[in-house]
């Protein structure tokens, strides 16, 4: 019979080896000892696989629901064994015992989780609905080394942490059960014992794949999404020579049901009027505001706790496959932002996962944002960076995403981000580099370049760490682009000035080409930029109304020419007039306002000159695709300079006026003689400009800008004009 001792901590729900005690067990007369744990119960007997002979009443030896005694006959023979529980309510049930199974985890895959070197733990860890030994059920795992003792709790037991204990995987501190009879759907959490014997929060499992809409947070089980098989026009349109304009969304803002309490758009409805729209603009990617679920609204998904699990405020997480294919037939890719630099401190999440700082640094001085008040990750610890990379690797080749925008790199890069002296720890060198968050990105880049070379990596990074985007092997960090920080810092305070100030300031227009092919960089107008008192984009340009919308036509057109991806926040291309905000949809009345129209029109016609006029992205990231004309022109804030494609490729020349002011008779030089067609002008008056232009200027061999060949043209007022090359 099994101890007092046994008997006692089984029934507190403290027990640190509950298979040692529950389930059947060999005495040395070649009997089995059963042992069940089953609260509420008022007798239970074990019958014959079939169900049918019975082959041993167990008697109760406490009112926690411990049952045992003894089994005389051959299980073998017997086809096994079940358990016929009489409830104090209803008929007799028959179910399995979840103390007869072995373990789930394999030996092989118990050592690669403890040295870190399993690329897909996401295969192993959290809940998995299967069939094990024959039987239909589902396999929790968990890992919390420092623990005591982990049940798992849930629908299925009544939220009871006395009844299904765990097994403990000391080679990897892995706790482990496979439970008959519970399917997807069903919801549960972990409930732990800390070493010292502590009670702890219950916590949401770190490798769910669904989880319930806040405010409540358990998790639910469901089934390993298939794997989507990477689409070779995909990594060619993610390639560095292919024309890429990512429209960034904030799905819970973008468009909003009012009329039915302002809901948000399901995954579904989001494929029916997102993609199509996104795809009507000339986009040729989504960039998602994270999709991983968190619990708060205000943090836009940044503070999230599920890194495995698609947030429920969308549907369930196969609507987010289903959205993710529409979007590849209409020829969009898919980014969705990943934060793999800090998480917030709820108590139900990985903060102190298992009474100690687990996923966390430990010492506050390296575990604590202060700017966001959350916890960092612990890169250092191979367990922590197995699970980050294996969720990298999960959004890409479950869900068939095209990339991931990596969030906050900078806050990773540097021990003394955002802290006072003395406020941080120096790396083993004394230096301020976070040497293991270095090592864990390059890491991550370079695992998901050999597995899903299809795929891109996109690091937000805003200081001057060399190598962001050059491959792991040459000392970069591994990123495909590089958000350029500065070059939107500068033009966004440029653009800002009155046009009368300007020529004071025309350096901010022209310095981002010093280093503009230094990195692989995308051209960022996010929802940074129109948050938190700063207004919309159309809110920071000087001037009357017509001037405002003019002074924006213009910028996005030299965004446009200049080079460098680019990306443009929801909202942004069609003139929002006010600041985001994410709790409300996006002002899509405006559109059927003339100069708000023009915008978008405009906006999408860029988007259609990018993809046809190879000239404008071949050469995004290399300087030979790149010639000035005349960058120095301050007196007339006047830029001009000209891209240019592979061989055969015309050129474009890119003409800027950032000035309220006419230029009649405006002589620039050109590359190559012949005829420059006007192919685009944020000046037309199909976008609400003035329709000052120049169709087709043939080039003259009168000497400008140090050329030999000219064209004469009249420059528009606060305009950006494109012209090709045609022989």
């Amino acid at each position: 019979m099994l101890s007092e001792d046994d008997a006692w901590l089984l029934a507190q729900g403290r027990h640190a080896d509950p298979f040692a005690a529950l389930g059947p067990h060999a005495l040395p007369d070649g009997r089995r000892r059963l042992a069940v744990l089953l609260p509420g119960a008022r007798a239970v007997q074990a019958v014959a696989g079939d169900g049918g002979a019975l082959l041993a009443e167990l008697a109760p030896r406490n009112d926690a629901g411990l049952f045992e005694g003894v089994i005389e006959a051959d299980l073998a023979a017997a086809g096994g064994y079940r358990l016929r529980v009489h409830r104090r309510s209803g008929g007799p049930t028959l179910q399995d015992d979840p103390y007869r199974f072995g373990p789930v985890l394999g030996e092989v895959d118990a050592w690669l989780l403890a040295e870190g070197s399993h690329l897909r733990p996401y295969l192993i860890l959290g809940a998995t609905p299967r069939v094990h030994e024959g039987v239909e059920g589902c396999s929790f795992a968990v890992w919390a080394p420092n623990a005591r003792r982990v049940s798992v709790v849930g629908d299925f037991n009544h939220w009871n942490p006395v009844q299904h204990p765990m097994r403990l995987r000391r080679e990897c501190g892995v706790w482990e059960i496979f439970l008959p009879g519970v399917a997807a759907g069903a919801r549960y959490k972990f409930d732990l014992v800390g070493a010292h014997g502590e009670a702890l929060p219950q916590k949401v499992d770190p490798y769910a794949r669904q989880a319930e809409l806040r405010p409540a947070s358990a998790s639910i089980v469901a089934p390993l999404p298939a794997p989507a098989a990477p689409a070779p026009e995909r990594r060619r349109a993610n390639a560095l020579d292919a024309p890429i304009s990512i429209y960034e969304v904030h799905l819970g803002s973008w468009r909003r049901v009012v009329e039915q309490g302002n809901r948000w758009l399901d995954w579904d409805e989001l494929a029916d009027q997102l993609v199509p729209y996104a795809a009507w603009m000339g986009f040729t990617h989504l960039e998602l505001l994270p999709v991983t679920e968190h619990p708060f609204d205000g943090s836009w998904g940044y503070q999230t706790l599920g890194l495995y699990a698609p947030t429920a405020r969308f549907g369930p997480p196969e609507g987010l496959r289903r959205f993710v294919q529409r979007a590849h037939d209409a020829g969009l890719g898919v980014i969705v932002d990943w934060v793999p630099a800090h998480f917030p401190t709820d108590e139900h999440g990985l903060a102190r996962f298992d009474g100690s700082a687990l996923y966390e640094y430990a010492d506050p001085r390296e575990g604590f944002h202060h700017d966001w008040h959350t916890l960092i990750y612990n890169f250092a610890r191979t367990e922590v960076r197995n699970f980050l990379v294996g969720s990298a690797l999960y959004w890409i080749e479950r869900y068939g995403i095209d990339g991931l925008r990596v969030d906050a790199v900078a806050s990773m890069l540097y021990r003394d981000y955002s802290r006072k002296p003395g406020e941080w720890v120096p790396n083993v060198y004394g230096g301020r580099e976070n040497l293991e968050a270095i090592g864990f990105l390059r890491r991550a880049n370079q695992v998901i370049g050999e597995q899903c070379p299809q795929a891109i990596t996109v690091a937000e990074e805003s200081t001057a760490f060399p190598a962001v985007s050059r491959p792991p092997y040459t000392g970069g960090l591994g990123f495909h682009f590089k958000w350029n920080m500065g070059w939107m810092n500068d033009t966004l305070r440029y653009i800002a000035r009155d046009p009368v100030h300007r020529r004071h300031h025309h350096r901010e227009l022209s310095f981002g080409l010093m280093y503009a092919f230094s990195e692989n960089f995308v051209l960022p107008l996010s929802h940074d930029e129109v948050v938190h008192g700063k207004g919309s984009l159309l809110g920071k340009m000087p001037g009357d109304r017509w001037q405002q919308f003019a002074n924006l036509r213009a910028y996005f057109g030299f965004m446009w020419g200049h080079p460098g991806k680019k990306l443009l926040f929801m909202g942004g291309e069609f003139a929002q007039q006010r600041e985001w905000d994410h709790d409300s949809s996006l002002d899509w009345h405006l559109t059927h306002e003339p100069l708000h129209a023009g915008v978008q029109h405009l906006v999408r016609d860029l988007n259609r000159l990018l993809r046809a006029c190879p000239a404008l992205h071949e050469y995004d990231v290399r300087a030979e695709g790149f010639e000035w004309i005349a960058h120095s022109d301050a007196a007339h804030s006047v830029l001009s300079f000209v891209r240019h494609g592979r061989d055969g490729s015309a050129p474009v020349l890119v003409l800027c006026n950032f000035t309220p002011v006419v230029r009649r008779g405006w002589r620039v030089g050109v590359p190559r003689p012949g005829g420059w067609h006007e192919r685009l002008n944020t000046d037309s008056a199909h976008y609400g400009g003035s329709n000052v232009g120049t169709p087709v200027a043939w080039s003259e061999p009168v000497g400008c800008n140090e050329r030999p060949q000219s064209i004469l043209i009249d420059l528009p007022p606060l305009a950006s004009v494109f012209f090709e090359w045609q022989a």
